[in-house]
């Protein structure tokens, strides 16, 4: 089985690579992509795989733009930290969507699912899938966060959060006042419950709060440096492919 990865974090891919190879060793891995173009280019330029695993927030975007570019018909795994896009992924030959961090009895059937799937499965499970949620059913998202602190757990209201930063494996919330507080979740595992209309994933290493962008200052590169009314650990850059996607979250209604 030929297999094209198609992820922009680099623990996350080689750690289904790991998972595949430790599956079925025979499965060849043809290519890890990281955006949406190279995507376009390698599949009009290579003989087409028989399967792909495709992240859907990729370096210039969501990959559900591959779609809109050109035809796809190889058949597609999505891996994800968001849950509220899979039905849009069963519109657009996907076999099957996997939450992360990916476990490897989920992987494994995926790769069972992909041998024997048909059409009328992938339409019997979108139906499925849309009776157990209809389109007109709201969205609980995340209002508030238990922090640990010491041997006590202190709720966080999310009107309170400036940013949320990541980095050395370590997850910090800043306040709107200021103070700093410790997490041990992921930046993926606290975005895939947020409001997506009040945060946005600015880079690798940041969420930020609409509320808390001060200033927008374009870079040298096209980057974008937001301000914030607290000091940060670091700058907060918006990279260039995503800074279309961050001046029209900043103008969303």
């Amino acid at each position: 089985m030929k297999v094209l990865i198609i992820e922009d974090e680099t623990a996350a891919s080689e750690n289904l690579i790991a998972m595949l190879q430790e599956i079925d060793p025979e499965i060849e891995i043809l290519k890890v992509l990281e955006s949406v173009q190279q995507t376009v280019r390698w599949l009009t330029s290579n003989p087409a795989p028989d399967l792909i695993f495709m992240d859907i927030h990729l370096s210039d975007g969501s990959a559900f733009t591959l779609f809109q570019e050109m035809e796809v018909t190889v058949p597609i795994v999505f891996t994800t930290a968001y849950d509220q896009y899979a039905l849009d992924a069963f519109t657009v030959n996907s076999v099957d969507y996997l939450l992360k961090p990916i476990k490897t009895s989920e992987l494994e059937r995926a790769l069972d699912k992909f041998k024997r799937w048909t059409h009328s499965d992938v339409i019997d499970y979108l139906q499925r899938m849309m009776k157990m949620k209809p389109a007109n059913t709201p969205i609980d998202y995340t209002t508030s966060l238990l922090v640990p602190v010491k041997d006590k757990l202190v709720p966080v209201s999310m009107d309170d959060v400036a940013c949320i930063y990541s980095t050395d494996r370590k997850t910090h919330i800043y306040m709107k006042s200021g103070q700093m507080m410790i997490y041990n979740r992921s930046l993926d595992s606290i975005m895939s419950s947020l409001d997506p209309v009040r945060f946005f994933r600015a880079n690798k290493q940041y969420i930020v709060a609409r509320d808390c962008v001060k200033e927008i200052v374009v870079w040298f590169d096209s980057r974008l440096l937001v301000s914030m009314p607290i000091e940060l650990p670091e700058p907060l850059f918006i990279s260039k492919n995503k800074a279309a996607e961050f001046k029209n979250w900043m103008t969303m209604g």
